[in-house]
This record gives C-alpha cells, sequence and structure tokens, in this order.
C-alpha cells in the first residue's frame, strides 16, 4: 500500500525495489569485462539454476514477497521484469540480460542479493551459460500458479443445510467445539446478561431497577421481552452509529494541516443514528450512501447519506490554494477520490482495493485498471456543502425546481457557446467589467490583484473596539476621505467583506491621538449599514472638511461596531484614500499603523490599505449598462429561431428562480457532490459537472497517465461485468447508481459477509474474521466459515434487517455464555477462537463517558443537532488549535451522549483517546482495548471524572438519607448490585474519611464498572 510519491523521488524508491535496469540509469555504459565467465558445460536449469534461485533469490522473489513485481519461482514471471518493465532475462544474451548485471556486482547500489553474500563466481557462470543456452525452464518445473480467484470471500456464498432445530448459530459454534473436544460455558446469571444486553445494543447501563425487574422476571420470554425493548429504544442508534462511524472515519473538521472545522457535517451522523434506529434495509442504506441523491432525489435520507462519500479528511490547502492544473492540484485531488474509493470498498467489501493504485495488487486480485475504474466513479465529485430540506415534500419540490435550473442552464449554456465564440473577446472583456475584475484571472474573486487590503485580528465580541491609521508624512489640510471596500469570497460573503457597521473617522497631529482630534465623520458612531452586502463595492466618502479647517498629520478609521464574518467579527478596508484641497490622494503609499493586523500577505496586511489597489466596482446604472451592450453583442450574431428559443429559456430561469427564492433557507450537508468553484477550488461545476477524465496512473504518479479508465469495479467478482454500461454523455450520478448496485447486488459475496461480521465483532469483540476490513489473502482465515456464509445468506435473504442479525445473535446460547475462564480449554484455545465461552470487554470511551453521566444523573438525552464542543478554539482564522484544558469541564452543554461530540482530526480529545477511543483520521474496523496506568490516572483526575463524582454524591444524598444507605445506591447505580457486608463497612468507613464525593470517585474507577461483565 503506497501513497503516489512525487517523481523526483521515485527514481530513489525503484532502486531500493530493485524494479530498475541498471541501463536505464542515466545511461551510462556498463563494464560488462567485470562479469565472470559463462561456464563452457552444458548446464541443466533442474540441477543447476533452481537451486541457485530457491536458496538465494526465493525469499525476496517468491511466493510470498515479490520485490519489483519479479519471482523466480513461476517461470512466466521469472523471465520478465515484472510489473511495467523490460525482461530481465533475455534468452541467448546472458551479457544483456539485467539479471545478470545484478547478480554480477556491477552496480554496488543494485547488487543482488540485496542481503548476505553476492553469488559466487561459479553460480554466475552457470546462470550466464543457462541463458545464452536459451534459458530452457521445462515447464514441469515451474510451481503450479495458483488460480486466484480461488479465495473463500470471492466465492458466491451459499446456505449451508441445518438439521438441528434451535438457534442455527449454536449448531455451527458446538460443531467447531466438538472437533477439539470443548464444551460451551454455562449460561451468565441474569444480572450479568442485563448489563451485557444494555451495553450490547444501547451503550448504556442499566438502572438498579431495570436490573431487578429482570432478575425476577421468570417468565419464558423475559430475555426476548428486554431484547426487543432495548432494539426498539432510540439509544440503540445512538450506539451503532458509532460503530459505523469509526469505519468510515467520519470527523467535525477536515484533518490535514489547518484542521478547519465542518459546521454542517453532523446531518450525515444523524442519517445514520435514524438509519439504525428505524432498521433500514442494508441494500438501501448502502445505496443512499453512494447514490442516494439519484435513486431517492426527494427524500432527506438521499442527501444526507451522500456524508458518507465526505466522510474522511480533506486537505483544505491541496484544492483550495493550489489549481487542479497544477501537480500538487493534481495529487491533492487523486489522494481525495483515493479516499472516497478505499472508504467505499473496503467498508462495505472489506476489501484493500486502495493497494493498487501503484501496481496490481500484490496479494489480491484487483488490477490497477480495477482500482482507477473505481477513481472514475467518483471523477465529477468533490466534497461540498449541499443544499437540501429536512421536510421531504419541501425537498421534493427544491429538487425538481434545481432541476429545472441546471436543465436550462445547460440549455443555455449549449446554445450561448456557439455565439459567444463568434463575439469572441469583446464579449469576454464585457463579462470581466460586468464582474467588477479588471483581470481574467480574478473573474470568480472581483479583485483585480492578490492584494485585497487590511484585516483586523478577529474577535469574538461585536462591540471589541477596532483603529487602524495613516501617517501623511506631514500637516496636510483635509478635503474629503474615501473608504473602499474589500471583497472576499470567505463564508459567501463577497463585496462589502469586513466593512464596520459603526465607525468614525479623525484627524490629529498625536499619533496616539490624545490631543487636538478632529472629527472628519460628522455622523459618529451612527449605524452606518444595515444590510451586511451594503456597501459592496461602492465606495464611502466622508462630506466635505475644508470649510471646517479640518487638517493633520494622522488619519484614523475606529470600527466601533464591527462586521460579522463566521460566528466572529471583524473590520477590513481594501484602500484609506485622504484627499486635499487639490484632489490628490495624499495618502498613497504612506505607512500605516493599526491596533491589531492579520499579516498573510499577499492578501491581507497593513501596507495594502495604501498600495493604490482595490476591487473594481460600477454603480447599477453602469452595470446595467454593461449588460444590455453585451446583450446586444451576442443577439447580433443569433438567427430568429435562436433568439426565440433563448427568450423561451430565459423566461422559464427567471420563473425558477421566482419559485426558488419562496422557499424557506434550504439546511446544508457536508456531502459528496458538484462544487461550483471558490478560488482555485474549481471544481466541475463550471463544466456542468461532467466527471474529470481518469487515467491509470504509472506507479502511481499523476506526471504518467496511461490510457484512460472506464468506471467500473472489481473484475475478480464475476456476477456482472467489471465495467459499467453507462454512457460517456450520462450525468455523473449514472456511475454512483450503477456502483451502489453492484455492491448491493444480492450476487456479492463480499457485501453480505463484510456487514455480518463487523455485526458479530461488536457483539463478541472478535470477527469470525479477525480483520474486518481485510478479506483478502494478507487477511484472516474465518473461524467459522460455515457459520459466517449462513449468517450472511440468512441476512440477505431476510431483507437486510440488522435488527434481526442483532435478534439473532444475542439470542443465541453462544452469546448468553458466561465469560468465566477455564484452564483446561485455555490450553487448547487460548484465544477463544471457538467460542468455548463469552469474552470479557471493556467499554468503550464513549460508553463510559455515557455511563459515568448516566449514574450521576446528568447525562441529556437530547438527541440530533450540532455537535457539542469540549474545547475553546485558539486561532480560528488560521489554523485552529482545539484547547481540551480550557473548556468548562462541567458545561451543561456537554452532558449529551459522546455520539454527538464534534470530533476534530488533529487533536483528538484527551481523556477520550487515552480510552482507546479511534482515530477520525484513519478508518478504524476495531479498536484497540488496552489497559494502562495512562488510563488510570485519566479515569481519576480527569476534571470530567471529578464534577461527576461531586454530582454523583448529590444524587444518592438526595435518594438516601443516610450514609449507609448513600453507598448502596451508589453500588446499585455504578455496579449494579449492593455491596456486600465487608465492602459495606470498608466503603462507609471511607466515605466518613474522604467524603461521599471521593468514594463516588473510587466506584467510577473500579474494573467491575469499565468492564461489561
Amino acid at each position: 500500500m503506497f501513497l503516489p510519491i512525487p517523481a523526483r523521488c521515485w527514481s530513489v524508491a525503484l532502486l531500493f525495489a530493485g524494479c530498475v535496469t541498471l541501463p536505464a540509469l542515466g545511461g551510462e555504459k556498463l563494464d560488462l569485462s567485470r562479469l565472470p565467465p559463462a561456464a563452457t558445460r552444458p548446464v541443466d536449469f533442474a540441477k543447476d539454476i533452481q537451486p541457485i534461485m530457491e536458496a538465494r533469490c526465493l525469499k525476496c522473489h517468491g511466493p510470498e514477497k515479490q520485490k519489483g513485481g519479479w519471482r523466480v519461482d513461476l517461470k512466466e514471471a521469472a523471465m520478465t521484469g515484472g510489473d511495467d518493465h523490460a525482461p530481465n532475462i533475455i534468452p541467448g544474451k546472458s551479457a544483456e540480460s539485467p539479471l545478470i548485471h545484478f547478480v554480477g556486482g556491477l552496480d554496488p547500489d543494485m547488487k543482488m542479493p540485496a542481503k548476505g553474500d553476492p553469488l559466487s563466481a561459479e553460480q554466475v557462470g552457470l546462470l550466464r551459460a543457462w541463458i545464452d543456452q536459451g534459458a530452457i525452464w521445462p515447464e514441469s518445473l515451474s510451481k503450479a500458479k495458483r488460480d486466484p480467484l480461488d479465495w473463500w470471500s470471492l466465492k458466491p456464498v451459499v446456505r449451508p443445510t441445518i438439521r438441528d432445530e434451535g438457534n442455527p448459530i449454536d449448531t455451527f459454534v458446538r460443531a467447531k467445539l466438538a472437533e477439539k473436544n470443548l464444551s460451551p460455558s454455562p449460561e451468565a446469571d441474569a444480572r450479568t446478561l442485563c448489563r451485557r444486553l444494555y451495553f450490547d445494543i444501547i451503550g448504556l447501563p442499566p438502572t438498579p431497577e431495570e436490573l431487578d425487574a429482570f432478575a425476577a422476571d421468570t417468565t419464558p420470554q423475559a430475555y426476548e421481552k428486554l431484547v426487543e425493548k432495548l432494539l426498539a429504544s432510540p439509544r440503540y442508534g445512538e450506539h451503532w452509529a458509532r460503530h459505523w462511524l469509526d469505519v468510515v472515519h467520519y470527523g467535525d473538521t477536515h484533518g490535514y494541516d489547518k484542521d478547519k472545522p465542518r459546521p454542517n457535517a453532523w446531518p450525515y451522523r444523524d442519517y445514520v443514528i435514524r438509519a439504525f434506529n428505524d432498521d433500514k434495509p442494508y441494500g438501501r442504506f448502502i445505496e443512499e450512501q453512494i447514490a442516494g441523491d439519484v435513486l431517492f432525489p426527494k427524500t432527506r435520507d438521499g442527501i444526507e447519506a451522500l456524508g458518507f462519500i465526505a466522510a474522511g479528511p480533506w486537505d483544505l490547502i491541496g484544492h483550495s490554494e493550489v489549481p487542479e492544473t497544477k501537480t500538487d492540484g493534481k495529487i491533492a485531488r487523486h489522494l481525495d477520490r483515493d479516499d472516497m474509493v478505499a472508504n467505499t470498498i473496503g467498508t462495505f467489501c472489506s476489501a484493500t482495493v486502495h493497494c493498487a493504485q501503484c501496481h496490481n495488487h500484490k496479494f489480491d486480485p484487483i488490477t490497477q485498471e480495477d482500482y482507477y475504474s473505481l477513481q472514475a466513479v467518483f471523477a465529477a465529485l468533490d466534497r461540498t456543502d449541499r443544499k437540501y430540506y429536512r421536510d421531504d415534500a419541501l425537498n421534493a419540490r427544491f429538487q425538481e425546481l434545481e432541476s429545472r435550473r441546471r436543465n436550462v442552464e445547460r440549455a443555455l449554456s449549449e446554445l450561448e457557446k456557439p455565439l459567444k465564440a463568434k463575439v469572441g473577446e469583446p464579449f469576454a472583456a464585457l463579462t470581466r467589467k460586468i464582474d467588477g475584475a479588471s483581470k481574467a484571472a480574478a473573474e470568480k474573486l472581483g479583485n483585480a490583484s492578490p492584494d485585497f487590503g487590511y484585516h483586523s485580528a478577529i474577535a469574538k465580541a461585536q462591540d471589541n473596539v477596532k483603529w487602524v491609521q495613516v501617517d501623511l508624512g506631514k500637516h496636510v489640510d483635509i478635503d474629503h476621505v474615501t473608504l473602499l471596500p474589500c471583497y472576499d469570497d470567505f463564508n459567501a460573503i463577497g463585496a462589502g467583506f469586513g466593512f464596520p457597521v459603526r465607525f468614525k473617522v479623525e484627524t490629529c497631529d498625536d499619533p496616539e491621538f490624545k490631543t487636538g482630534v478632529g472629527l472628519l465623520w460628522r455622523r459618529h458612531d451612527q449605524t452606518f449599514m444595515t444590510d451586511f452586502k451594503n456597501p459592496g463595492l461602492q465606495s464611502f466618502t466622508t462630506g466635505g472638511a475644508k470649510d471646517d479647517g479640518i487638517a493633520g498629520r494622522y488619519v484614523r478609521v475606529t470600527a466601533t461596531k464591527l462586521a460579522p464574518r463566521k460566528n466572529d467579527f471583524i473590520f477590513a478596508l481594501a484602500e484609506l484614500q485622504v484627499f486635499d484641497p487639490a484632489g490628490i490622494n495624499v495618502a498613497q503609499g504612506k505607512a500605516v499603523s493599526a491596533l491589531d493586523s492579520i499579516e498573510a500577505p499577499p492578501r491581507w496586511r497593513k501596507s495594502n490599505l495604501t498600495d493604490g489597489i482595490a476591487p473594481v466596482a460600477q454603480s447599477p446604472d453602469e452595470k446595467e449598462k454593461l449588460v444590455q451592450e453585451r446583450e446586444a453583442l451576442l443577439l447580433r450574431f443569433a438567427d430568429e429561431a435562436t433568439k426565440a428559443t433563448r427568450a423561451a429559456l430565459l423566461d422559464e430561469q427567471t420563473k425558477v428562480m421566482a419559485e426558488l427564492k419562496k422557499l424557506p433557507p434550504p439546511s446544508k450537508v457536508y456531502a459528496g457532490g458538484i462544487q461550483d468553484g471558490t478560488g482555485n477550488f474549481r471544481g466541475t461545476g463550471p463544466d456542468g459537472g461532467k466527471p474529470r477524465p481518469i487515467f491509470v496512473l504509472a506507479r502511481g504518479q499523476v506526471t504518467q497517465p496511461g490510457k484512460e479508465a472506464m468506471a467500473g469495479a472489481l473484475s475478480m467478482l464475476k456476477f456482472e461485468p467489471a465495467r459499467f454500461s453507462v454512457e460517456s454523455t450520462a450525468p455523473e450520478g449514472e456511475r454512483r447508481v450503477a456502483l451502489a448496485h453492484w455492491i448491493s447486488d444480492e450476487r456479492n459475496p463480499l457485501t453480505w459477509r463484510s456487514i455480518v461480521n463487523r455485526v458479530w465483532q461488536y457483539h463478541f469483540g472478535y470477527g469470525l474474521v479477525g480483520t474486518p476490513n481485510d478479506f483478502g489473502r494478507n487477511g484472516a482465515l474465518p473461524s467459522h466459515p460455515e457459520l459466517l456464509d449462513w449468517l450472511a445468506a440468512e441476512f440477505r435473504d431476510s431483507g437486510g434487517s440488522l435488527k434481526q442479525l442483532h435478534r439473532l445473535i444475542v439470542t443465541s446460547a453462544t452469546y448468553r455464555q458466561a465469560s468465566t475462564p477455564n484452564a483446561a480449554a485455555e490450553k487448547i484455545d487460548a484465544d477463544n477462537a471457538l467460542l468455548w465461552h463469552q469474552n470479557r470487554r471493556k467499554l468503550e470511551a464513549e460508553a463510559v463517558r455515557d455511563s459515568v453521566l448516566a449514574v450521576s444523573g446528568k447525562l441529556d438525552l437530547t438527541m440530533g443537532g450540532p455537535g457539542w464542543q469540549d474545547f475553546v478554539v485558539e486561532h480560528p482564522e488560521h489554523s485552529p488549535h482545539y484547547e481540551y484544558g480550557l473548556a468548562d469541564p462541567d458545561d451543561a452543554r456537554t452532558q449529551r451522549r459522546a455520539i454527538y461530540r464534534f470530533i476534530v482530526r488533529s487533536q483528538t480529545q484527551p481523556w477520550m483517546t487515552s480510552l482507546d477511543c479511534a482515530d477520525p483520521s484513519i478508518r478504524v474496523d476495531r479498536r484497540n482495548e488496552s489497559l494502562s496506568a495512562l488510563q488510570a490516572l485519566a479515569l481519576l483526575n480527569n476534571g470530567f471524572m471529578v464534577m461527576q463524582a461531586k454530582h454523583f454524591a448529590e444524587r444518592v444524598q438526595g435518594e438516601s438519607p443516610d450514609l449507609s444507605g448513600q453507598v448502596e445506591r451508589a453500588y446499585r447505580l455504578a455496579l449494579g448490585h449492593a455491596p456486600n457486608g465487608a465492602d459495606r463497612e470498608r466503603s462507609v468507613a471511607f466515605a466518613k474519611a474522604n467524603g461521599l464525593p471521593n468514594f463516588c470517585r473510587v466506584l467510577l474507577n473500579l474494573n467491575e464498572f469499565i468492564f461489561v461483565d
């Protein structure tokens, strides 16, 4: 598994990989006289050559490893140079054969074997003679090449026959146990089973009353009734969504170096919770996440589910600051699609397809062409905020209007394209003027150059005072002052970015403005703007000042009410112009100082304020005149039929836009979609969402494209053609629909085995296949292959109900076993792979946190919405620092379930991380389950734990009048049972000596609290 390596590094990389022949290294001439001479006797492959290869070459070039793509155990492979290289053996020409150059030591950097002693002169001579004599290699001596498709996970899922009555899971498990003369463990007691079910299904502990009620219920269906109650709880979806989000590496920030927040990522998280609670059929669950906008366009779920495609990290700099035309920009987008491909195939099919981006997969029958065919599926997509409505009826109306809008725009574009070509540069020149830019490269930004202006530091409060001033160099009589606004697309603000809501303009000869201050703008501190988009790019000019005798060396603009930005406030200006009575701008090029400033040249710096560069603007009348001029120019080249068609399209466009304006503001979800283009991040929006061409890249290098890849899937599965029959002119969503159908097809063996294995793992701590993300030859074999296939077939054929799968697993005797050890059984099956008992498991980090809140009485069960934040953000304007140590550990907003936590990629929550919380930057198929001193310290001393222990004590004090009763109540809440006599005495004594909060803190640190059983 490799990431693409910059071209300048590949020569070194390939040298170490042993896959570049010597003549390719700069073209230097080799000294062949240094080679040992060829043997003069006849050479036999079996007696003379094969032993050399097996003894000296097989370790690096055999069935286990194929360095440089070359192997010596197979004739066909050995006679070539491996992947994409010339032959290493040239029959009849040993002196020209790279194999002889390698083993002959002509270059010390390329010697073979790479480790150990070199081949002797006699051995090299035999190899040379064998090649010169024709390199005869009998087919009978080439080891049989294994069928790459002969692998358990690639074979069709066939339901095994079951004869025994009862839960089929137990039939398969007991058959395996019998093979080793093992017996299952007895059933766990009622309280243990109740606690196990609660944590497995809803991730929360049962209350003492719930435990007592279950233990006292002796009816035959008591256990099944509890299972149904928990599966029907909304808490079920919250708990199981956490497992899913681990696998798809969901996060609320982008990751990479800047790690900006994603304020609209959470609707996908809520979609997953809702899908699990609604028991959405798994096939539809797959299809919605890959192509919901096409298959189910009028539904909320069909849009929110696309958050799956965008769930992983995203390189803000590589996309927003580097154009797609640059090599680094191509690499950034290549890696972005790689994440989409790896997430899709890894999540749903448990296949490591991403290992084939630089070469054919080393272990599995996945070709480079397969990999790039999958990239072609996502070729039009980027990560973006998609608009939609949470009400399905409103969303249907919105999608209908958006479809009409896109169709009209596409039709207009096609109709006007030849007209624009005929008009040529005059049309483009008028467009640039209308857009407010004087350079073609700056059309979208509305700025004539990248020197935007002055930008204050960001403030959290709007009434923070900011000022900036210019030093005119001498005392000057002032006629008037003009302020030119900035333009920036940040947060879709555009024209007027940062222009203050209230401000004043003053002059003085004192740089500190303490004495002799003259007021240039008399409407001091008056509200200047009611609409943030005003003044747009229109300048603001103070009233005439010469009649008032206003003069001074320094001119200061003080913002007393800042402009809103994004949950914060700023002050920005493109230009500060000071005109003397002769009409000369005496501020041009003069020095600027400010209370504070973001110095991020060339865009933002103090000196930009007087550099004479500002966005170009026309008055509304001027702009309308230009629009009419461009319209007339365009229509001059249109015939009457074209004019009529265009008029009808424009009329339709006007109607659609009017209807769209009637709708309430839409919601947004961060998801895979068509990026319309902002700055250098152009996306495919300007091309109408036309997919980018995807090429098979030699060695994964974007600078070495090969043939174009067709959209498709994995050729190793034969139930459908590997390449999709989608027309090149079809909308991009058709590619995703084809992939969604391919994955969800009932004949796809990977899909159905993958999901049942994942669910099994979370109930037992270990999957039937120990590598949930890798069902290939580098992964583990199934411990119970027939059980895995029976579960896959049952799940698939019964409609893909996850709740029914849970029901089947947790009602089995295998699941209900006690977790007590057995020394005799451990000698036979130490890892419990055969499931002779239930595994004792530690609670995951989220369950620990939620359980602490549950027993303290502080758990807030409010569902959905933006995530709560247990950190303070520093430097949000550039590279945010998420400071957890500055947050209030007793903030009531953070007492919701951990599934709703705002997840940061670059700076993970320290306390949660110590408890083995998943790293959101990578796909986590199975969490670590460690025990460490750090965990003990975190559970004992973390501010959250200390505060919750205090609340826990307050709760039991309110529920019991005396200390002994409070101790018992605390025991029952935290551990599910009352203390025995000795524990009660010790606990009461400890609480008396150290206080009830500290005793409650002890309970929250016990293994009995942290472990499921």
